[in-house]
């Protein structure tokens, strides 16, 4: 199959790819495997910034995806899950475009952030789905309709899309309260595009990706999130604990995320204080 000036069939290995996430069902087009895809891919494959906390290139080509997101025990951050998941879903025959939003997860109301977040749009049965399986520590876990006003359970939260002049924004449901997670519109972005924001974000002197150090994976009845050396285990069982050194990290990073850990983290975390 040929998508662009990429041949599918010659570089990408999608059998090593369902083994990655588990998935063992029939891959076709359809609403279920849509679904079942976005539940098992974050579930496997955790989102992690340690390439640009540790000065290593950030790549978005098909080849070093698969290498890293698929043939290692590594993961991503917005850009690399998202253009990993829309070439599966590509391949598989779905119609994808790629969008871009403006986070607003953290920040204060009213504070107008770059188009720094990667998602997608899916067009199926005269329908339109956003998927996004690379948002950190409240990564969805299903597709959304893009449809206002309708509350949305996935396996993990509920979230719901409103209109907003000529965008959507993505709330999520944390408790009682409804938190606002991005804004985004409909225009479709290239992998040019995202090569830009992804050079800034993983190379910047003040980029929170190179400064800090995240991780986060969603978990049946749950989600494990890491800043620096605090871990929050949110749902069943949920707590907080502190560590006291780098190579504590690097043994959480492994045993709680299924990190691979490159060398060096130890020396990066010194060296930035964290």
């Amino acid at each position: 199959m040929i998508v662009g000036n990429i041949d599918l069939d010659a570089c990408f290995d999608l059998g090593a790819y369902f083994r990655r996430i588990g998935f063992s069902g029939t891959p076709e087009p359809t609403l279920e495997t849509l679904k079942t895809l976005h539940l098992l891919h974050p579930l496997a494959i955790p989102f992690e910034n340690l390439d640009s906390l540790l000065g290593r290139p950030v790549r978005l080509d098909l080849a070093s995806l698969q290498a890293k997101l698929v043939g290692s025990r590594r993961g991503g951050y917005c850009y690399e899950h998202n253009t990993l998941f829309m070439h599966v879903l590509t391949a598989l025959g779905f119609r994808v475009t790629g969008l871009a939003a403006r986070v607003m997860w953290n920040y204060p109301a009213g504070e107008v952030r770059p188009r720094t977040h990667m998602l997608l749009r899916i067009e199926m049965d005269g329908a339109v789905w956003i998927a996004d399986v690379g948002f950190g520590g409240i990564t969805l876990t299903a597709p959304l309709r893009l449809e206002g006003g309708t509350e949305q359970p996935t396996p993990h939260e509920t979230f719901r899309l409103e209109r907003a002049g000529g965008y959507w924004i993505l709330l999520a449901r944390i408790g009682n309260d409804w938190r606002a997670v991005y804004r985004f519109d409909l225009d479709e972005h290239r992998l040019a595009d995202y090569e830009i924001t992804n050079y800034y974000l993983s190379t910047h002197p003040q980029s929170a990706f190179v400064n800090a150090l995240m991780a986060a994976r969603p978990v049946p009845g749950g989600r494990h999130a890491l800043l620096n050396r605090r871990l929050n285990r949110h749902g069943e069982n949920a707590s907080q604990q502190e560590f006291t050194s780098p190579a504590e990290v690097r043994a959480v990073l492994q045993d709680v995320f299924g990190i691979d850990v490159p060398p060096g983290l130890e020396e990066a975390m010194e060296r930035k204080g964290l």
